[in-house]
Formats: structure tokens, sequence, C-alpha cells
């Protein structure tokens, strides 16, 4: 057998998964979306996309090595000018190196068409989220029934009760979303719809009403103003009077994330200023 054939074929082989991968990765629901909705492709999660693309990642880096090892001569032979003198910034090594610095460039920056590509893996995101859904919170999925039904505001009992009706096998509270979702071929997402289709959804979704969540919840930089107001059943015409009074800049078809952009200040800060003033006027 010829090492430097392992060599090349091992980075051969290695550069097209990586490159597999990458697009899989590129495409693939953001982390909270892709762990609540249990998201897969090809059976594999986008946990096990991202360790494939590392583990690769580095056998192309170690075979690429031994590759430049193997090759040196010819590759000394592509830095040498036609008085056969080395020479490392040749017209061919500096063409490859310009091109190199302006898509570094270009991708800092955020321009086009680099920001464009940046982009389209945004707009698939933001479209799985619609698809999935978005969870209560941060990694919901990793709580114990016991802490996210106390999270949401959906009684245990209640809670649990709904899941064996809807023929879901669950042992005791201390289980976790993802383990009790994985013990009957769900994903987490599944399990709190269940818990959420009856009667005890209707008295969540009041509660949810009365005031705004503590924390912002995931997503909420997405929807217009005009969206938040309706899903938190406020007084828009109130919201939009105090954000003027308060020199904010904004629209009401403008994204939460869009007018913290306009104002300079984070989409927290615009989150916490209506709530302030949706608690002031309940």
């Amino acid at each position: 057998m010829s090492i430097r054939r392992i060599t090349s074929l091992t980075a051969f082989l290695s550069f097209f998964i990586i490159v597999l991968t990458a697009i899989v990765l590129y495409v693939a629901p953001q982390g909270r979306i892709a762990y609540w909705a249990d998201w897969r492709l090809w059976g594999l999660t986008k946990d096990q996309w991202g360790a494939i693309h590392i583990n690769l990642g580095w056998l192309f880096l170690l075979s690429l090595i031994l590759h430049i090892y193997y090759n040196w001569k010819p590759l000394i032979l592509y830095l040498k000018n036609k008085a056969s003198e080395l020479k490392i910034f040749t017209k061919e090594f500096n063409t490859a190196l310009i091109v190199t610095v302006v898509f570094i460039i270009g991708s800092y920056s955020e321009i086009a068409p680099f920001s464009t590509i940046i982009s389209f893996s945004d707009g698939l995101k933001d479209s799985a989220a619609v698809k999935y859904g978005e969870p209560p919170y941060g990694h919901a999925e990793l709580s114990s029934l016991k802490t996210f039904t106390k999270k949401t505001g959906i009684d245990l009992n209640t809670g649990i009760d709904l899941l064996k009706k809807a023929g879901i096998k669950v042992d005791n509270s201390s289980q976790t979303l993802k383990e009790v979702a994985g013990n009957n071929d769900l994903s987490p997402q599944k399990l709190y719809v269940a818990m959420t289709t009856a009667l005890k959804y209707e008295s969540v979704q009041q509660e949810k009403e009365k005031n705004l969540p503590e924390t912002v919840p995931p997503g909420t930089g997405k929807l217009t103003l005009a969206d938040f107001c309706t899903q938190y059943n406020l007084n828009m015409k109130v919201i939009i009077r105090s954000l003027k009074v308060s020199n904010i800049i904004f629209e009401e078809e403008m994204t939460i994330k869009k007018i913290a952009e306009e104002n300079n200040i984070s989409p927290s800060d615009i989150y916490e200023q209506i709530k302030s003033i949706a608690g002031g006027h309940r």
C-alpha cells in the first residue's frame, strides 16, 4: 500500500464529508429549535452532524499536513518564478491571497454577496422556527417535568394526566422532557402540545395574557410590534403613544429587533420598555 495515496484519498474523502456536513449545518434549524423538535436528517441529530463535522475537520487537517509533507517539492515549485528562484509572493500566490482576503473582509463587513449567503441561512432557520415552533424557554427539553410545568404555568398533576391520556408513558415527575420524549419516540415539542390541548391550556393562556413573562421569550425579536401586542393582548394604542413619548423610532410593522437596531439599543431593552408600559396600563 502507498501511504501517499492513502493520505491523498483520506484528504479527499474527509473534505467531501466536511462539505456535506457544512451544508447540513447551514440549513439546519437553530439549536433551540432542533433540540425542541428533535430535528433529524437521515436519522442524525444536529449535535451528531456537528460532531461529524468537527472530527472530520481534524482528520482533513491531519491528512492535509501529511499531503503537504509528501508533496513538498511540487508545492515549492508553485512558489518559484521563471528563473527557478524561490519567491513566496508570486502572481498566483498573490491572487489566491487576494481572493481569500476579499472573502474575509466581505464576510466581516456584511456586504453583498457575502451577507446574502448568511441571510439565506438565517431565512431557512427562521422558516424552521415557524414550522417546528419555539420552545417556552432555552433548553426546555432538559428540564424535569416538575420544573417544566412550573415554568410554563401548568399544574404538574394535570400535565402528567394529560400525557397519560394521550398514551404517553411517564414514570415520574423527575424525568426530563427529553427522556420522556425519547422513551415514547416523540419530540419534546409534542409532549408540550399534548399537555396544552385540554381545558388547562386555556386557563394557562388566560394567565399568560395578564402579565408579560419576566424574561424575553425566544423568538420575540422576530415579532413585529403589531404581532407582539396581539400575542400578549396589549393595548397597541397605549404602547405606540408611550413609545413615541420616549422618543423611540419605530413603525408598527417593524420587528422588535429592527426597532432596537434603529434606536441603537438591544431587543431586551425594547421588551422591558413595553413591559413597563403594559404594567402601568393593565
